[in-house]
């Protein structure tokens, strides 16, 4: 569990589209790491929300626009919560192949449910 952060580092949580941070990760987020109420998507505060609520394609699309900014902002450092498999309902096994193009990224680090699953479907 994640409780504090470095300057550097952004808290990386499962969001709704209307960013709505009412449970979870996102209620984390909100509370601690400067998540902001009403938006679901993105950089806020040393937070960057993923939407996960609104079926597996639109998470898998916000996930590659989460990657984007990613490789984009290589001075930050990414720590992903196991996004989608709280609240939303999915398995570790449904979300993290989203993830497959961020492992060679040094600045994301993914949850060890998404590690396990990424390392034995290589």
């Amino acid at each position: 569990m994640i409780v504090q952060l470095k300057p550097n580092e952004v808290f990386v949580f499962g969001s709704n589209v209307n960013g709505y941070h009412g449970g979870g990760a996102a209620l984390t987020a909100l509370q601690k790491f400067g998540a902001i109420w009403g938006q679901g998507e993105g950089l806020q505060g040393q937070s960057y929300g993923i939407p996960t609520m609104e079926g597996i394609d639109s998470m898998k699309a916000a996930i590659e626009r989460f990657i984007l900014f990613a490789k984009e902002h290589r001075e930050l450092i990414f720590l992903v919560t196991p996004i989608g498999c709280g609240i939303a309902g999915y398995k570790p096994e449904e979300v993290a192949p989203f993830f497959r193009s961020a492992i060679d990224l040094e600045n994301v680090y993914l949850p060890e449910s998404f590690w396990m699953i990424l390392e034995t479907s290589k």
